[in-house]
């Protein structure tokens, strides 16, 4: 979508759009509308009970000097970030098959009231919501088809062309994400999505691709495990972007890329598997993020790192009851073969600390159902082992709109991963799933390393549409990862 924050308010298009704050009728005074539009506009509010709460719409046809214009009013409520970015993500939801090809939003309305950022967050909920991936639909009726294809801001305030450039570029990792997410398992395995993370090199990420041979002669028994009962091959993806022009990698971010999970010899049930899609969710968070900090050239050196599996159930399967040596030495008794992230993810870990020595280690992954029991599909759950790093990314997932729930550690729930035969095992008991997941992944970092899981397991797909997009992938941890980039490593 084509979006100009150089229109003019008398520009030509198929739909304008007025923003309004709640209780901000008055403000269509500022607008270069004739007077018997505004009293139209006024008057239709009114009647609809349209107050500027935000998402919030109202929709008229005005006689505006003898030209017939559509004008659609879009609550932005209190007029904080987040509001403005549900203002955008309503009028695009609203419009975006509606016929209407261009729309022209004309801040007049908040003359004095808006800023560059806000105005910016405005026009990527639009972006973001009207996202679509249509590749597959060959029969799609013309009434469902987009047809918006650009968005021209009028009165924009001063600086919006720059906040729209950061904003864009995060858009623009969220799609990747959310792509790639979308995908179903038979075109995105670990070979495709690293033929997918190619194209990052444009950019000046660097990248490095270890396959299974490499992978198994390091010793990466967990993550090979995972994947010896699949018939495609494993990879792992590191993505390196140096925004600093040298030094040392300053923030790792690691994501768990099961490209589809069927639970192993542990088989899932039926019903439902097909979303197993999704369980790179965590990896495409990773890979969209990096693709966000390149594009707005980000002053941080930042490693981002993939483990890529297929969890499958055939003869050479992975059964439970076997014992794997991890990268790290570590010996796992594998109770559950559907507990395979956390399997994945210890050995790229480790292989991120032998190689690179970062200071802070993030990783994401869609690890337990037992987190959407905690936190169902409002908070992705946040882990920590330094309060700092905590507390920094709770303010960015606040700031960003990604919402985290900081959980505990300790020691009582670690010692519900001892094994009677090895180091550990994969799953302790029923209750408190989502903290043993975690648990296990600590004891894979290094002393003295700042570290944070994150489990997004119910954040990375959802089955209803939020302010920024439609039901299906969310593109959920890009913003909060690139917020904590720009908060704790840039400033």
């Amino acid at each position: 979508m084509e979006i100009d924050f150089a229109a003019t308010p008398g520009e030509t298009s198929d739909l304008l759009v007025l923003p309004v704050q709640r209780g901000g009728l008055t403000a269509l005074s500022q607008s270069t509308l004739s007077e018997q539009a505004r009293k139209l506009l006024t008057s239709a509010a009114e009647k609809s009970r349209f107050e500027g709460d935000s998402g919030t719409t109202c929709e008229v046809f005005a006689d505006d000097a003898g030209t017939l214009l559509r004008i659609a009013l879009v609550g932005v409520g209190n007029a904080d970030e987040p509001s403005y970015e549900r203002a955008g993500g309503a009028i695009a939801a609203r419009y975006i098959s509606s016929g209407v090809k261009t729309m022209t939003v004309d801040f007049s309305t908040l003359k004095g009231a808006v800023s560059a950022k806000q105005a910016a967050r405005f026009v990527a909920g639009a972006a973001q919501k009207a996202w679509r991936h249509d590749v597959y639909r060959t029969k799609l009726p013309a009434g469902k088809k987009p047809t918006l294809e650009r968005i021209a801001i009028a009165n924009a305030p001063d600086g919006s062309t720059e906040a729209w450039a950061y904003a864009d570029a995060v858009t623009q990792g969220m799609e990747l994400t959310r792509k790639l997410v979308t995908e179903p398992a038979n075109i995105l395995f670990p070979e495709s999505f690293v033929e997918e993370a190619q194209a990052l090199a444009e950019l000046g990420i660097e990248l490095t691709v270890l396959d299974e041979a490499q992978m198994r002669e390091l010793g990466m028994g967990a993550l090979l495990g995972v994947s010896q009962g699949a018939e495609r091959e494993g990879r792992l993806l590191a993505m390196r972007w140096n925004g600093k022009g040298s030094g040392d990698v300053e923030l790792a971010l690691v994501g768990k890329g099961v490209t589809f999970d069927s639970g192993g010899i542990s088989l899932k049930p039926g019903p439902g598997m097909e979303d197993m899609k999704w369980d790179m969710g965590g990896a495409g968070a990773v890979i969209g993020t990096m693709k966000a900090l390149a594009l707005r050239k980000a002053k941080a050196n930042v490693l981002g790192v993939c483990g890529l599996v297929e969890n499958m159930p055939d003869g050479n399967a992975q059964r439970p009851g076997d014992v794997v040596t991890s990268l790290s030495g570590q010996t796992i008794e594998v109770i559950n073969t559907d507990a395979e992230g956390r399997l994945v993810l210890c050995d790229a870990l480790t292989w991120v600390q032998r190689n690179f020595k970062p200071k802070t280690i993030i990783d994401l992954a869609t690890l337990t159902g037992a987190m959407i029991i905690s936190l169902g599909h409002e908070h992705a759950g946040l882990f920590s082992n330094d309060d700092s790093l905590a507390d920094a990314m709770l303010a960015a997932g606040q700031a960003s709109g990604d919402k985290l729930w900081r959980m505990p550690l300790g020691d009582a729930y670690d010692k519900l991963l001892d094994s009677p035969i090895a180091d550990m095992k994969n799953v302790g008991p029923r209750a408190a799933g989502s903290i043993t997941a975690a648990q296990f992944l600590k004891r894979f970092i290094d002393d003295g390393v700042q570290w944070a899981h994150l489990d997004i397991a119910g954040m990375a797909w959802s089955d209803k549409a939020g302010p920024n997009y439609e039901k299906g992938a969310t593109g959920f941890g890009v913003r909060v990862l690139d917020r904590l980039v720009a908060d704790r490593f840039e400033g």
